[in-house]
């Protein structure tokens, strides 16, 4: 595992709070994750390379593997911070037995509306996108030697020109953004939102904003594809270099009916194929999964062609897998890069600390080695289920103490105590058995 040196890292006050908070509620940072990243460096080098491509236009679907605690969405989302480094955005989109099947395109374009975030704007920065989109057509027209009493037209032919390969498979995209710009154009922002909302894939839209738009229905499963076309248009034509879209926990269609759980599995098989035939230029697309998904009867083994695309060796040494090939494993948490986890994190809050040596010297390395130790204990030493409980602890229970008040000393008072209203879900069907909680 390879530390980061906060010494080293010029870390502002803002970005600082905002990681330490969310560990403080046990969840993962939702930027800053540079600053706690361990073992992720083998990674760096082939998905870097990766992004790059993306951002030349081409496209990517990468499979992520590890069991529950490896630090899936901690990969994912410190991936979306290097991406949009290079001006990418992204959309982080939970697959969902009944809030979001895999097998209902339309569902998931909509959630990827919803959650998309640009370098710029937080989620749903659709509406900002789609704003500059059409300013940019306005500026290349304004280049090209349109006059204002041509502009709007020349902004029309340019429209058209962009999406030509779009309306091929998807007319109505086209047709709602025109819709969009003349509800602006006659200040009707009621009947823009909503016909901006249309094209966000959200149904049961006002029948009037489809009449004014010149659009009929909801989007369907079909036609979701077309829209993602769409959208990585207009997000390339207003600036950004690409969109990574991040499917997480698609293990869960494991549990759906068999009929649903094969409709989503040949549809993420589409998806794959989509990809790779260059359809969607500018796209990195990352799903998310326990290797019980990859490798079980109930997920990717029962559909043969999708088994195929996903296959990867991982028969030998985790040292030497391969970061270029289709599926990454993420090996977990030990109890050393556990405590390499701890030290960073308690660094990163010294280095904020009004008496950062104090918060050294209290909560030293061998401290932070029996807190480990210690945790993972109470969860019946599952060490890869023990990252974020061992992180809330450490922030919450120790490091803000420490900070706080002057005569608290860990080792004398703080016994650690795990609750059964502490643990997620999916921890305590992981311990359960093995662990006697403080009820």
């Amino acid at each position: 595992m390879v530390r980061v040196s906060i010494a080293r890292t010029q870390v502002s006050v803002a970005r600082r709070r905002a990681v330490l908070d969310a560990l403080r509620r046990g969840a993962v940072p939702e930027s800053g994750l540079d600053l706690l990243a361990t073992g992720l460096d083998r990674f760096e080098p082939a998905l870097d390379a990766e992004l790059d491509a993306v951002t030349s236009g081409a496209s990517v679907f990468k499979a992520v593997r590890g069991e529950y605690g490896s630090g899936k969405t901690f990969f994912t989302r410190w991936l979306g911070e290097r991406a949009k480094r290079r001006n990418l955005a992204v959309a982080e989109i939970q697959i969902s037995e009944t809030e979001t099947p895999l097998h209902r395109l339309e569902t998931v374009y909509r959630r990827l509306t919803e959650r998309l975030t640009t370098p710029g704007f937080p989620p749903s920065a659709l509406r900002s996108v789609v704003d500059a989109w059409f300013y940019a057509l306005e500026e290349d027209a304004l280049a090209a030697g349109a006059d204002d009493d041509d502009l709007q037209s020349e902004v029309e032919k340019l429209l058209i020109a962009r999406l030509t390969e779009v309306s091929r498979h998807a007319p109505s995209f086209a047709t709602a953004l025109r819709g969009y710009r003349s509800a602006l154009a006659e200040d009707n922002e009621a009947t823009a939102a909503a016909v901006l909302a249309w094209l966000g894939g959200q149904p049961h839209v006002a029948a009037a904003a489809r009449r004014f738009a010149g659009v009929r229905g909801d989007l369907d499963h079909f036609g979701a594809l077309g829209f993602l076309q769409g959208l990585l248009t207009v997000l390339r034509d207003s600036g950004h270099s690409g969109l990574l879209v991040i499917l997480d926990e698609v293990e869960t269609l494991q549990r759906m009916r068999s009929d649903a759980r094969d409709k989503a599995l040949n549809a993420l098989r589409q998806l794959i194929d989509e990809v790779h035939s260059g359809r969607f230029p500018g796209l990195y697309l990352v799903i998310t999964g326990t290797p019980a998904f990859y490798d079980g009867r109930q997920g990717v083994q029962r559909l043969a062609p999708l088994a195929q695309r996903l296959a990867t060796d991982f028969t030998t040494d985790p040292r030497f897998d391969n970061p270029r090939a289709v599926q990454l494993r993420l090996p977990g948490f030990t109890a050393s890069s556990l405590v390499d986890l701890g030290t960073t994190v308690r660094d990163l809050y010294a280095a904020g600390a009004e008496s950062p040596d104090r918060i050294k010297a209290l909560a030293d390395d061998p401290y932070i080695a029996d807190l480990a130790r210690a945790v993972g204990g109470a969860l019946g030493g599952k060490i890869g289920v023990a990252p974020r409980l061992f992180l809330k602890k450490l922030v919450g229970d120790v490091l803000d103490r420490v900070d706080q008040f002057d005569d608290f000393d860990p080792r004398r008072h703080y016994s650690l105590t795990v609750t059964g209203g502490e643990l997620t879900d999916v921890e305590r069907n992981l311990t359960a058995g093995d662990v006697d909680l403080d009820l």
